[in-house]
């Protein structure tokens, strides 16, 4: 398996992480290969060169049977696509692992024909590519039509139930990347509006990015003592927040399956996000959650004010919620779902 550093601070990390928590390394004998970390320019090509010098070794010595690769947009892909090449070369089965909700721009609009050429043949020539959810299983069929295609999600952990009257009515949180794509400044509007009807409000930005333009924007809509922005937080400072919150948001304009909203919804809280990628397939407006537009401050200033002022039925949805993860996304079910694909590739079934 190859991808990012798993004490990075992004969601692939993340997912590989729980997977192997939950014993898959063990299981299926994986070997785990980095090809990406954080720091410098420098220090990430040393990185990148490392881990494909690595995969190339063990493909030509050990020769796995399955290359398993996580891999999104822009450089994450043609790191991976390398890697992919030489595990073809050497005839080991191989599985590309689509993230990231920007695949589809990165393909069709931001890449010229002869690199759109290579993300098709890439994807056509792997033994299998794993897409997040239907909807991003269509894309790939549609822009690589000779691709095979199985849907898996994202695992997440099932934390223990969160405790009776633990969350901060009014307390709003955003888990991820602090930046425009992903609907920061549409809560801020939204926060903006509710601010007079609801004195208890507080909107928490947990992540790394432009803070201090969140900051600035604050300030300017007058609600600049009721944000918090205490930073990108580990596993332990996540699930004190998510303990302390109310409303889980997730405001993006693209996605594929974000960890952040599979794991506030696993730790029992109600989520509001917008209609994007494959959110919809797993948060079910009414049901499991609230969806809203994307970019649409007045629709996610609406929906948050009714799950403020009710919380019979944050309490229902939030019990939904974490119902879905228990039901097709915990670890337990992701990793049968992995194990099953790895024999069937590897032809030990």
């Amino acid at each position: 398996m190859v991808g990012t550093a798993l004490e990075g601070r992004g969601g692939v990390a993340a997912v590989v992480d729980a997977l192997r928590r939950h014993g898959l390394f063990e299981r299926e004998r994986v070997r785990y290969v980095v090809t990406h970390a954080g720091g410098s320019r420098l220090h990430k090509a040393q990185r990148a060169l490392a881990g494909l010098w690595q995969v190339a070794r063990l493909c030509l010595g050990v020769r796995p049977d399955v290359v398993h690769v996580h891999a999104s947009s822009h450089a994450s892909f043609l790191r991976k696509s390398l890697v992919l090449l030489v595990a073809r070369r050497a005839g080991c089965k191989t599985i590309f692992h689509l993230h990231g909700g920007g695949f589809r721009r990165y393909a069709l609009d931001e890449s010229g024909s002869l690199m759109r050429r290579w993300i098709r043949h890439t994807l056509e020539r792997s033994s299998l590519v794993i897409a997040l959810s239907e909807g991003w299983a269509q894309f790939v069929r549609a822009f690589a039509p000779a691709a095979r295609v199985a849907v898996v999600p994202n695992a997440v952990p099932l934390p223990p139930p969160a405790a009776p009257g633990s969350d901060i009515p009014g307390r709003i949180l955003f888990l991820g990347r602090i930046e425009a794509s992903k609907g920061v400044f549409e809560l801020l509007a939204a926060g903006a509006a509710l601010a007079r009807s609801v004195p208890a409000l507080r909107l928490v930005f947990a992540g790394e990015g432009d803070v201090a333009g969140l900051r600035r924007r604050a300030s300017e809509l007058g609600i600049a003592e009721r944000i918090e922005c205490p930073g990108w937080l580990d596993a332990a400072g996540r699930d004190a927040e998510l303990a302390k919150a109310s409303v889980f948001c997730l405001p993006s304009h693209g996605e594929g399956l974000p960890m952040a909203m599979l794991e506030a919804m696993a730790a029992g809280r109600a989520v509001v996000a917008t209609r994007v990628g494959g959110i919809p397939e797993t948060l079910r407006d009414g049901e499991n959650g609230v969806l809203v537009p994307a970019r649409d401050d007045r629709a996610l200033a609406s929906a948050l004010a009714a799950l403020i002022d009710d919380g019979a039925l944050r309490t229902r949805l939030a019990g939904a919620a974490r119902a879905t993860i228990e039901q097709h996304y915990s670890t337990e079910v992701v990793c049968g779902q992995l194990s099953a694909i790895y024999r069937e590739l590897a032809g030990t079934e």
